[in-house]
């Protein structure tokens, strides 16, 4: 409703045009076969349907096409999502639409050009897409990783330990690594933000615990999000030792790397949470959870049925 709203908006005729005869005006629009006046409706539709996109996600249908009492034009009335009427003006000769702020519209495609350029578009946003995957592949390039490490299918969540949302979103991961054990390898990427104070001590841990094991990683992630409510900026690193107790890590290689704020290998950690932000943010994550479905995005504390479309489609262009 939002986007149909804006677009009526956008398109309200504005034209101040001198009137002339009606005699003068009805000349051409009688004299054109019925035929010829469905097929300029076609063509009038479709390249409005190219000129702005939320047309094609509404629907859009012609109404009506006739005389106007304006020399030279012909008027008509095309319908937005089944509902909003909008009126314009057009050329007998079908190239010049009119509407908002004396814009002059060029409807001059034939439906075949039309056809042609729309599907040059999907397929430059197709590549585009892929473009994306390969790049999102190299950025994740020896990260931690759950499901199956050859799966068509990569997700990569941008998260952070202290959201609550995001606490939901793992519950889902763990819903969709169930039902496509085979079918998709889960990247977590660090997005601690500013007003959670635990976040990123809680990243910089993870991080240190999974560069001596993938597992160890997983073992302080699902801790995290477990005991969220128990956890503050003076407990989350004592309570970080605990779970990792048994993981068989080098604890006191990882103190060095998760709690000596002055050691090298503490620094590191910290860029390297602050690098998964920055390249999150470059993606166009301003919040948590998010995540990148194969280079897709979809945003927040989405549910599994949310993902399964985009799972199949994913799936479905690999093979």
């Amino acid at each position: 409703m939002r986007k149909l709203l804006f677009l009526a908006a956008a398109i309200v005729l504005v034209v101040i045009l001198v009137q002339v005869s009606t005699s003068e005006g009805t000349g051409h629009a009688t004299a054109a076969s019925e035929a010829d006046i469905e097929a300029r409706k076609v063509k009038i539709l479709e390249n409005l349907k190219l000129k702005y996109e939320q047309l094609r996600e509404a629907g859009i249908t012609m109404k009506s096409l006739e005389a106007s009492p304006y020399s030279g034009l012909d008027e008509g009335i095309f319908v937005v999502g089944g509902r909003q009427e909008q009126k314009f003006l057009i050329t007998h000769d079908d190239t010049k639409m009119y509407l908002i702020g004396n814009e002059v519209l060029d409807v001059s495609k034939s439906v075949e050009e039309v056809q042609a350029e729309l599907a040059a578009m999907e397929e430059a946003a197709r590549q585009e897409l892929a473009n994306r995957a390969k790049e999102i592949e190299t950025m994740i390039a020896g990260l931690p990783y759950r499901g199956n490490p050859d799966a068509p299918v990569t997700i990569i969540e941008y998260s952070d330990f202290q959201c609550p949302y995001c606490a939901r979103g793992a519950d889902t991961v763990e819903q969709i690594l169930e039902k496509y054990p085979n079918d998709v390898k889960f990247v977590f990427q660090h997005f601690p933000l500013g007003f959670h104070p635990w976040a990123k001590p809680a990243s910089i841990a993870s991080h240190c615990a999974g560069l001596q094991d993938n597992e160890a990683f997983w073992t302080l992630h699902d801790a995290y999000f477990k005991d969220q409510k128990n956890l503050d900026t003076k407990n989350v690193l004592p309570k970080s030792r605990e779970y990792l107790a048994g993981s068989g890590i080098d604890m006191t290689a990882w103190a060095t790397c998760a709690e000596d704020t002055t050691s090298e290998a503490y620094k590191a950690a910290s860029k390297v949470v602050d690098d998964q932000m920055a390249a999150g943010q470059k993606m166009g994550v301003s919040g948590t959870p998010g995540f990148f479905v194969n280079g897709q995005f979809l945003n927040g504390a989405q549910p599994l049925a949310a993902f399964e479309p985009l799972i199949e489609e994913a799936k479905a262009s690999a093979q």
